[in-house]
């Protein structure tokens, strides 16, 4: 067995542990595999081994990548595959990127302003496709964390309009937990995401808002335990990164 074999391996286990702690079904909770800064070998290796959702931070350094990927996604006269893996932009995305990120990912997991959910709306319409997105909340009071203020005007507008922005499928919501913090602090933030959850489905019906993706390498367990239905893994599965790389 491969080392990402393996890795895989321990990392179920902990994701079993922490749905059996939290009274859970293994099935409620979907394992997302950070790639960012692997090769596309590496997402075809895990691919491999059964993860279909791939998560990657950067728009430009998928685009290199996609070529390599096609296979996996598309059948080789272009239709879909009928077990094709899903890559979703995971990171902080510019309104002026929002078309090639449209073209790209098959989410978009980090809407954080009306501006660029109107600008992925009128790109999907152009490509025929309606685009999965989460709403990137901010939780932390960490100035490098992006999101909404979920007591901000700009929260209030883009729950308000998105409904009917068409080609944008609202599937949840996105959040980040401080770095470093203690477990409490962790745990709180994702009881938060969960309630600011509740709070906007019910004020807002027309928007379906299931996916809760909360809760990385170092945390996923905590968020399993306060209601995540996707944890973002990276380090756990891959192993470490260059020190700049980020952490989930």
């Amino acid at each position: 067995m491969t080392a990402l074999g393996e890795n895989l391996e321990r990392l179920e286990a902990a994701i079993a542990a922490a749905c059996m702690q939290a009274g859970r079904r293994r099935g409620e909770v979907e394992l997302m595999a950070v790639s960012k800064t692997y090769p596309a070998a590496t997402i075809a290796e895990a691919a491999g081994l059964g993860i279909a959702l791939f998560g990657e931070n950067r728009v430009q350094e998928f685009a290199a990548k996609a070529p390599g990927l096609e296979g996996l996604r598309r059948d080789e006269a272009g239709g879909a595959m009928p077990s094709p893996i899903r890559v979703h932009l995971i990171g902080h995305l510019q309104s002026n990127k929002a078309a090639r990120a449209a073209e790209l990912f098959d989410a978009v997991d980090s809407v954080d302003s009306l501006r660029l959910a109107e600008r992925l709306n009128e790109t999907a319409g152009r490509l025929g496709k309606r685009l999965p997105i989460l709403i990137e909340v901010k939780l932390s009071p960490e100035a490098t964390k992006a999101g909404l203020e979920p007591e901000s005007v700009e929260a209030a507008e883009l729950l308000e309009r998105l409904p009917d922005l068409g080609h944008l499928q609202a599937q949840g919501l996105m959040t980040i937990a401080p770095f470093g913090a203690a477990d409490e602090a962790t745990r709180a933030c994702f009881r938060s995401l969960r309630r600011w959850r509740d709070r906007w489905a019910a004020a807002h019906p027309r928007l379906p808002l299931d996916v809760l993706s909360m809760g990385m390498s170092g945390d996923f367990d905590m968020a399993i335990v306060e209601g995540a239905t996707r944890i973002r893994v990276g380090t756990a599965l891959f192993g470490p990164r260059w020190p700049n790389a980020g952490r989930e």
